[in-house]
């Protein structure tokens, strides 16, 4: 018998990007919140001289347990899926702040077309242009909508930046400068220059200089130690909800948070959420806590398996094109780059930061005529220096042995000499990409697992070698002496990493019909259930998604502070 807790006003459910600005917004006007998060407690201080590759790169220690709960995979519907039991194409995070936590600091805007895909693409290439098997939708929400909550996302992090050349309009500029640019940096500018492209600094959640935001919350600057992909700062210079939106929400006594509560269902009565319910892993107890809001604020797809496991919102059926829960699911096309060698040019490519590079869009969204080619969309294009630490690069040129002498030799000889531009491709959705539950495999709850249904198109094979082809074309203007590059995408597989871009599932639109949140993120059947995060992009764009959920998270506060003052559905 599951023990039931008094009620408050709002519980959320995960305690991450969306969840700490959710929290940090509703407790400044006094409402009183609960946070579950089902992973341990995190802070600053856990990180302090913790270069570890080993244990975060290589041995995921932020990452979730795959043996306790993981997802199953299938490239189509005709095959019998298995669960992913080591980690490959994406990272699952756990823990306070989630993948806030790990992530690298890149904080694009999606651009104006991303928000009315499908409406653009027929309006200037015809109907016909979309293919009859692709689900791709507008949003019900405009980037000029948007701006607003991506400038207050922005001045919270301290995004620091420069105004993107082919990208929507801004009302402000980034709160503080670029950062740092290096040679390898300023040869990627001086190339793409040359051949009338775009580049400008890419925007970075690593401060370039000290910062203290709205908040009064107080950073200080990046180091340039090159330890921010799959690691926590010890600075406190990358932002992340740890050091920014939670302690806020903290602060103002109006925030529980409960680490180690694993959420498993939403309690609901009628079309009226009542509260969740959630194991505590420490001592195997189930617990009720009743509230009068719920919000949704996992990652992709934890949201979208609470919903369907709950029976909240009407399951996608891919057969007949009807439901919305686990429908739209997209990944990222990002293997169409291209490598360049050098014989003379060194580069110090150990030194660096989760979001330092140059970027472009000039083959991103609809920037360029798509006439000819034989998919939509495009991919940003960009030089970064993340830190190339040692145990994960290794980099040779094509046709070198992968052992022995040669490997040696070249391994040694391009250690700095080696430059990867690479290409951040969109991802489209289609009908027969979506996400359900396992029918056979559960977790150590035993609740079903997440199952994936999903591979590449031909859409994306084409878009990954044109992409891949752009980038040697620059790397050849910056004088690389050896190319490699991408030549064909072969099928989707599960075993090698990509990125941690996980889109859709619990969709944003203009319908109930074809989404299953409004623009504020509030569902449409169950108006007291809020989802928020990167499950409701209709589709995926050439970006990282951190920016458009951290937008996205200030328009759903907005809205439960709307709805807690009237009730009903938001317009």
């Amino acid at each position: 018998m599951a023990k039931t807790l008094p009620k408050t006003d709002v519980v959320i459910v995960g305690v991450g990007w969306a969840g700490g600005i959710i929290a940090s917004e509703l407790t400044k006007k006094g409402l009183n919140v609960v946070g579950l998060e089902r992973g341990r407690e995190r802070k600053t201080e856990d990180y302090y001289m913790v270069h570890d590759e080993l244990r975060y790169s290589a041995r995921y220690g932020l990452m979730q347990d795959l043996s306790k709960e993981t997802v199953t995979f299938r490239s189509t519907e005709k095959i019998r899926a298995l669960p992913m039991r080591a980690y490959g194409s994406f990272l699952i995070g756990d823990g306070l702040g989630g993948a806030g936590v790990h992530w690298n600091g890149q904080t694009f805007r999606f651009l104006p077309y991303d928000f009315k895909i499908r409406s653009m693409t027929t309006e200037k290439y015809g109907k016909n242009k979309i293919p009859a098997d692709m689900a791709i939708q507008d949003w019900g929400i405009t980037y000029e909508e948007l701006e607003p909550y991506y400038d207050t996302f922005e001045k919270m992090a301290g995004i620091a930046g420069e105004e993107n050349p082919l990208g929507g309009k801004r009302s402000n500029p980034y709160p503080i400068p670029p950062m740092k640019k290096s040679p390898a940096m300023q040869l990627f500018t001086d190339a793409t220059k040359k051949l009338n492209l775009h580049p400008y600094m890419m925007p970075s959640a690593n401060l370039s200089q000290d910062y203290t935001n709205p908040d009064g919350v107080s950073r200080a600057a990046c180091q340039y130690c090159g330890y921010c992909e799959r690691f926590g700062c010890e600075y406190g210079a990358k932002a992340d909800p740890v050091v920014t939106v939670i302690p806020i929400a903290v602060k103002s006594g109006k925030f529980e948070i409960r680490t180690h509560s694993h959420v498993r269902r939403i309690i609901h009565s009628g079309k009226k959420a009542t509260g969740v319910l959630y194991t505590d892993v420490t001592t195997g107890e189930e617990i009720i806590q009743p509230a009068d809001i719920v919000v949704m604020t996992s990652y992709v797809f934890n949201n979208v398996r609470i919903l369907l496991m709950s029976g909240v919102g009407k399951p996608y059926d891919s057969s007949t094109g009807t439901g919305v829960i686990g429908r739209n699911y997209a990944y990222q096309v990002i293997k169409g780059g291209a490598t360049g060698f050098f014989e003379e040019k060194q580069f110090n490519n150990f030194a660096g930061a989760g979001s330092l590079g140059v970027n472009l869009d000039d083959y991103n969204g609809d920037n360029f005529d798509h006439s000819g080619l034989k998919f939509i969309h495009g991919a940003s294009i960009s030089v970064s220096q993340t830190g190339q630490r040692p145990i994960s690069n290794n980099p040779a040129p094509g046709g070198t042995p992968t052992w022995g002498k040669d490997f040696k030799a070249n391994t040694l000889k391009y250690a700095n000499r080696a430059i990867t531009v690479g290409g951040q491709g969109s991802s489209m959705s289609f009908k027969h990409h979506f996400l359900d539950l396992d029918p056979e495999y559960k977790d150590a709850y035993g609740d079903p697992l997440m199952r994936l249904t999903f591979d590449f198109e031909e859409q994306d094979k084409e878009l990954a070698v044109f992409i891949s082809g752009k980038c040697a074309d620059i790397l050849k203007e910056m004088g690389a002496n050896h190319i490699d590059q991408l030549k064909e995408l072969g099928p989707y597989e599960i075993t090698t990493y990509q990125s941690t871009h996980n889109t859709g599932g619990a969709i944003m639109g203009s319908s109930p019909e074809t989404s299953a949140v409004n623009t504020y993120s509030q569902m449409w059947d169950y108006d007291n259930v809020f989802v928020v995060g990167a499950s409701s992009f209709p589709q995926n764009a050439g970006y990282n998604p951190t920016d458009t959920v951290g937008a996205l998270a200030y328009r759903a506060a907005e809205g439960i502070l709307k709805y807690r003052e009237k009730g009903g559905l938001l317009v």
